[in-house]
């Protein structure tokens, strides 16, 4: 009997336009991507053109890659207690989400913010406030967002499924409202998932708080830093603490068929290192059930 094999991929650059995301992707053999939908550094991006949304379209065609994921730019803060730096991330969010519609890209990840200071409760909520915001303001657009697990690094928010949970349930469970789960990130935030017992015990744990319906992409990292360090730094699959055993019992989960896998590890302009990542985790993958 075979497994439904994993979609595993990688985070491709858009230089030269978002369908070239797409070609680098299909280049390596990705069968998902994630990818920006604007600059990643700054509050304002060229505007997406109608050539530029045709070729994304005809690269979609040709190369046949689903799904696509879009990441939030890294300036994005909706747990800010300053009134400007949160108008300011709530508009390149909304931003986003519509870039994300015009090129048909369902699921944008999100870092949930930090509370620099603030507390995590008043956080918390100003997150809630901004996703609210951000929802009813793109209520004609079928975009997704998908609050990321973090490391805890700073004030940085997100770092418990309690957290995740909590927004998703304030925000009133809207569908437009999901999780992607990093693996570094849940590391070092403290949820072991090194060995058998422990993978089923963060699961259980996950599900329990959020649901696994609410996980929609996982985002493979090896983490430089040690359980619970809450820091934030990751590593080629393999050669940090969380270990191939990990990577393994991810690959071959069957709960998880339906959810990308994708690489942010370091990465040259030639994408060895993601070419030698995707064949390792492919030869994790057990096509062979045990009698």
């Amino acid at each position: 009997m075979t497994r439904s094999a994993p979609r595993l991929g990688a985070h491709m650059s858009i230089s030269g336009g978002p369908a070239n995301a797409l070609y680098r992707g299909a280049s390596i053999s990705c069968d998902a991507i994630q990818m920006f939908v604007g600059s990643p550094n700054r509050w304002r991006s060229k505007a997406l053109t109608d050539q530029d949304v045709e070729a994304f379209e005809q690269a979609l065609e040709l190369t046949g890659i689903q799904p696509i994921v879009a990441h939030s730019a890294y300036l994005i803060n909706l747990g800010s207690p300053d009134d400007a730096l949160f108008e300011r991330s709530l508009g390149l969010l909304v931003d986003e989400l519509e870039r994300c519609a015009r090129l048909g890209i369902v699921d944008h990840v999100l870092h949930p913010g930090a509370h620099m200071g603030a507390g995590e409760e008043a956080g918390l909520q100003r997150i809630a406030t901004g996703l609210s915001l951000a929802l009813e303001r793109t209520a004609d657009k079928k975009v997704r967002i998908l609050l990321e697990t973090t490391a805890g690094m700073g004030s940085h928010l997100g770092y418990r499924f309690e957290h995740l949970a909590w927004l998703i349930e304030r925000v009133g469970g809207d569908e437009r409202l999901g999780v992607c789960l990093d693996t570094a990130h849940v590391l070092a935030a403290g949820y072991d998932l090194r060995t058998a017992p422990a993978y089923e015990q963060m699961w259980t744990s996950f599900h329990d708080t959020i649901g696994l319906d609410q996980l929609h992409c996982i985002h493979l990292n090896d983490s430089l830093k040690a359980l619970d360090s809450r820091v934030d730094r990751h590593t080629w699959i393999g050669q940090g603490e969380v270990g191939l055993e990990a990577f393994a019992l991810l690959v071959n989960d069957r709960r998880l068929a339906r959810v990308p896998m994708l690489l942010e590890t370091p990465k040259g302009e030639d994408l060895r290192e993601d070419v030698e990542a995707l064949a390792l985790l492919r030869s994790l993958v057990c096509h062979v059930d045990p009698d």
